[in-house]
């Protein structure tokens, strides 16, 4: 192993030049003190036209802010708060991309990367550290980088997996203890409560498990305690899981894919979350390539995929990625596990929301908004959750969806649903019987 020589934050981002790309490892593991000493470079006036590239980060993210306009230009692929009014006045902007493929465009040459800024785990006694809570497309930006500067910071949980990479690898190190950036489990409303009851009652024993974060997802989780043999293969995983691999609900006895551990490509949670992954066999962090690969998702049997949306119209289509022409998210692993769902023997493709929004607003519409983006097509949806009920659309007419999708929707918007319903599809629509 070559010998490590620690610099300033300030000192290791003078590696970068004017027209670099730049890929920022993601979520916790995005290292903000590198970031902070960019933007105190870009003050000094001496960087034009630096790209950013990176999935959702944790944290701030300094460099979208409109006066480092011709000096940073971040591209993301995928849309987080830290950046989402910036991407919407344009001062940012998103690259839409599947989460598989994100890897891809370091690996393919379609996007350059001249710098990959990364936060590591100590070295350990054979010479490796560890990307701690996030692979995704971080390790293929390490392998196509110019020049990899890495941060060393204790707190990084050490990872198994893919996150295991050679000290070698780096270039430049930068010592930095900050502790990662922690979010703590929420409390489902009743609203999620109900969705989670629905939505449980459709995973069997022995399901291979993909979730995201948040109250929905949470909600899922705290019904299946009576589970027996569940997998998680999935993008990301939070504290949610950490209550039934205890009561040993999750075993990963029936997967085919790495059986008997938990893969993910990365995760976001609490401190808890992170000391559970730390230096523990039965947890994989795997790049995205893999687990988000619908044809390697689709070797599990029974995968149940429960995913989101903002709007879904009563054709079935899906927007997750944007409110109108104002892009909110991105396309992330959705459609990713739709497809391996639907592809895995037994497997079930869900997506689960409240009717309304926090405003009263009916999130199930005629009509997608104008320039509201479809993330998961009319032809691949298969459950749509609500919280009240459950309905399979896969293999229904327009007019059958059309009625199984307004009788979950919210009482208060069923009748303007009917009447929208009944003008695109005529008299017959009220008149058959299904």
């Amino acid at each position: 192993m070559k010998p490590i020589h620690f610099v300033s934050a300030d000192e290791a981002v003078k590696v970068v030049k004017s027209g670099d790309h730049i890929h920022f490892s993601s979520v916790s593991s995005f290292p903000q003190v590198l970031a902070e000493a960019l933007c105190r470079r870009g003050d000094n006036g001496d960087l034009r036209n630096v790209r950013i590239h990176h999935l959702h980060t944790e944290g701030l993210a300094p460099y979208t802010d409109e006066k480092y306009n011709g000096v940073f230009f971040s591209q993301s692929f995928f849309v987080g708060a830290n950046v989402r009014k910036d991407v919407q006045a344009g001062w940012a902007d998103y690259i839409p991309i599947f989460l598989h493929e994100t890897q891809s465009l370091y690996r393919r040459g379609i996007i350059p990367c001249d710098v990959a800024m990364i936060q590591v785990s100590e070295v350990d006694k054979h010479g490796y550290v560890s990307l701690g809570t996030s692979v995704d497309a971080t390790l293929a930006a390490i392998e196509c980088a110019k020049t990899v500067v890495a941060v060393m910071n204790k707190n990084v949980p050490r990872a198994w997996g893919n996150a295991i990479i050679p000290a070698d690898y780096v270039d430049v190190w930068v010592k930095h203890d900050a502790p990662l950036i922690t979010v703590e489990p929420t409390t489902p409303s009743d609203i999620e409560m109900q969705i989670g009851r629905h939505v449980a009652s459709l995973i069997d024993d022995g399901a291979c498990l993909q979730m995201g974060i948040g109250s929905i997802p949470n909600a899922v989780l705290a019904q299946l305690g009576n589970h027996k043999d569940l997998g998680i293969h999935t993008e990301m995983f939070s504290d949610g899981i950490l209550p039934l691999v205890e009561k040993g609900c999750i075993t990963g006895a029936n997967k085919r894919y790495r059986r008997g551990r938990i893969v993910s490509t990365f995760c976001m949670g609490s401190q808890r979350l992170y000391d559970f992954i730390d230096d523990n066999p039965g947890v994989y962090m795997m790049d995205v390539k893999y687990t988000n690969n619908p044809q390697l998702i689709a070797r599990n049997p029974k995968v149940c995929a429960i995913n989101s949306a903002l709007q879904v119209d009563i054709t079935g289509q899906v927007c997750a990625d944007s409110i109108g022409t104002k892009f909110y998210s991105g396309v992330g692993g959705q459609i990713d596990f739709v497809d391996g769902a639907a592809l895995s023997e037994g497997g079930k493709a869900i997506i689960a929301m409240p009717s309304a929004t926090a405003k009263g607003v009916s999130k199930i519409a005629p009509t997608l908004m104008e320039g509201a983006g479809v993330v998961t097509t009319r032809n691949h949806i298969h459950y749509l959750v609500t919280e009240y009920g459950t309905v399979d659309l896969y293999g229904k007419s327009l007019q059958e969806r059309a009625k199984l999708i307004i009788s979950i929707a919210h009482p208060s918007a069923r009748e303007m649903l009917d009447k929208a319903a009944f003008d695109r599809f005529g008299p017959h629509f009220h008149s058959a019987s299904f």
